[in-house]
């Protein structure tokens, strides 16, 4: 069986925001926040149904979202033990005959940063998330990365690092785009601590042009 890993992160220890978020999109068991969680992306998307058997069947992590598309599948597990969740990342690999070096680096292809938000563009902001609103006169940080999967670690991270919102997060499809809002000087510790947490990530190359900052 030939699968391409695309994306296999852990993360420690689940946000306030970040689990309530997931727990807003996710279509099934929803993860708690200080639990443990690992986020999967594959492709042919359909072979995320192997990768969801290997892991439940040989730990007890519980699935909050699986989401199969043409192109790509992702899953993601959590658990209150730490174990539990670095246990199933390793019985899946094993069992693919796949190693942590298989995946691959997450790519950060832009970041925005607007400061002192207008109303309306935070009124038109509010209206597709589904996280926290953003208030007008704050500022709005976006970040989009590659694959989509590692915009759950970035999220997850920058809201470790600096009391911000989190607006809304997507993990899924061909890229990732995390939307946070506050203070200028919480975003830009938030913005730092998200691209550290990826710029962290090893695995094979993923060449594209160079990130594009505004």
């Amino acid at each position: 069986m030939s699968i391409d890993l695309r994306c296999f992160t852990y993360v420690d220890i689940l946000q306030p925001q970040t689990a309530g978020f997931l727990a807003t999109i996710s279509q099934g068991y929803h993860p708690l926040e200080s639990q443990a969680s690992l986020f999967i992306e594959v492709s042919p998307g359909m072979d995320v149904n192997v990768v969801t058997d290997i892991a439940l069947k040989r730990t007890s992590c519980t699935p909050g979202m699986q989401v199969v598309e043409r192109r790509f599948g992702c899953l993601e597990l959590h658990h209150y033990d730490q174990g539990q969740v670095r246990a199933a990342g390793e019985e899946i690999l094993s069992a693919l005959d796949l190693k942590l070096e298989d995946r691959l680096k997450p790519r950060v292809v832009s970041g925005q940063t607007i400061n002192g938000t207008t109303g309306y563009h935070a009124q038109i902001t509010n209206r597709m998330r589904h996280g926290n609103f953003l208030n007008e006169g704050e500022t709005l940080y976006v970040l989009e990365t590659h694959p989509a999967g590692y915009a759950l670690i970035a999220t997850n991270e920058a809201e470790k690092a600096a009391n911000i919102e989190v607006l809304e997060f997507r993990a899924v499809g061909a890229f990732g785009r995390v939307y946070l809002g506050g203070g200028e000087e919480d975003i830009k510790e938030a913005a730092k601590a998200a691209i550290s947490v990826l710029e962290s990530i090893g695995g094979r190359d993923n060449p594209g042009p160079a990130p594009v900052f505004y």
